[in-house]
């Protein structure tokens, strides 16, 4: 690639959350340049119209029509819709395509049309994704608890039933409103749902049998609606004969090459990485159980952020491009 030269990107569902953050990251990106952010609800409005803090930082306008001048596309749309887009819209083969919802993260959905779609997460496919056209990036549990399991798996270390409970903000639910979302009903109020049926379970277990073939241990995965906007506590536990140092020791090996993901035996909380693209792991002993915390912004490392950092691989940038951002700390 011409270091002189930006990459073009273009943004499809610039209106919603994760567009949202992505426009943010993507504004401050020393390497990109955003061609342009489609929004058919929103076309011919300032983008700061939507995004109000983006108020003096950038004079974009949505846009109503594609513009196949880019070198990267980003699917910020829900779940089916990127999959009616591509069937409704003949996108080039040069141009790489990372999608942020789940329709192509499962290998039999992998492939559409001319395009296959790699899973893109880079703690565990990242050879494949520095290689790969089209992306199919992570959901935003599905990234908190698969960091939390990959270094066990990648030891075959999963072998009895694992339990994970997890709380998400009320951003995960999307920028539309429903009742579960609506602040009177949010606030002061917690609730549990999908309980051992999550749609990220699917994703979750491809990836563990990706390092452990044959696993095929049941996830207890319990979801919680958080009273909070942004962010994924996520706590996981499992019969397991390693020590705590043992455990530490693995864990810090597995990620000692990622930059985003760190590990720690001390205790964790989710200011620590919201407005970040970090995981944070926490992982400690208790009697035969092995207690794993596992923390992340379920609109950064959870989406848009992972997404650019994917793109940052595809593109043989520093993969911390752009993502050097700070938390919220207090």
């Amino acid at each position: 690639m011409n270091n002189n030269k930006k990459i073009l990107a273009g943004i499809v569902g610039g209106a919603g959350y994760t567009g949202g953050e992505m426009l943010r990251i993507l504004i401050n990106h020393p390497d990109v340049e955003i061609a342009f952010v489609h929004s058919t609800s929103n076309a011919g409005n300032y983008v700061y119209a939507v995004h109000t803090d983006l108020f003096g930082d950038t004079d974009l306008k949505f846009a109503a029509e594609l513009a196949f001048n880019i070198d990267v596309l980003f699917l910020c749309v829900g779940h089916g819709d990127a999959k009616k887009f591509l069937d409704a819209n003949n996108i080039p083969d040069h141009i790489k395509v990372i999608d942020l919802s789940q329709d192509f993260r499962l290998t039999q959905n992998a492939k559409h049309k001319t395009k296959t779609f790699v899973y893109g997460l880079p703690e565990l496919n990242r050879d494949a994704i520095k290689q790969a056209q089209n992306i199919a990036n992570p959901g935003c549990f599905a990234t908190c608890l698969q960091l939390g399991l990959l270094p066990l798996a990648s030891k075959k270390l999963l072998n009895h039933e694992v339990h994970i409970t997890a709380t998400t903000g009320s951003t995960g639910a999307g920028q539309s409103l429903s009742g579960t979302t609506h602040f009177t009903w949010r606030n002061d109020n917690l609730s549990v749902y999908k309980a051992f049926e999550h749609q990220h379970l699917n994703e979750i277990g491809q990836s563990l049998n990706q390092l452990q073939p044959q696993f095929g241990q049941t996830i207890n995965f319990i979801p919680y609606r958080g009273d909070y906007t942004r962010g994924i506590i996520a706590s996981m536990y499992i019969d397991c004969d390693i020590t705590e140092a043992e455990a530490l020791k693995l864990y810090k090996q597995y990620y000692a090459e990622h930059p985003f993901t760190h590990v720690t035996n001390h205790d964790i909380d989710l200011k620590q990485v919201v407005n970040t693209n970090k995981c944070f792991i926490q992982v400690k002993k208790h009697g035969n159980k092995l207690l794993i915390i596992s923390i992340i912004d379920n609109l950064l490392k959870g989406a848009s952020g992972q997404a650019v950092q994917n793109m940052n691989l595809m593109f043989g940038l520093d993969e911390k491009a752009g993502l050097r951002l700070k938390a919220t700390g207090f």
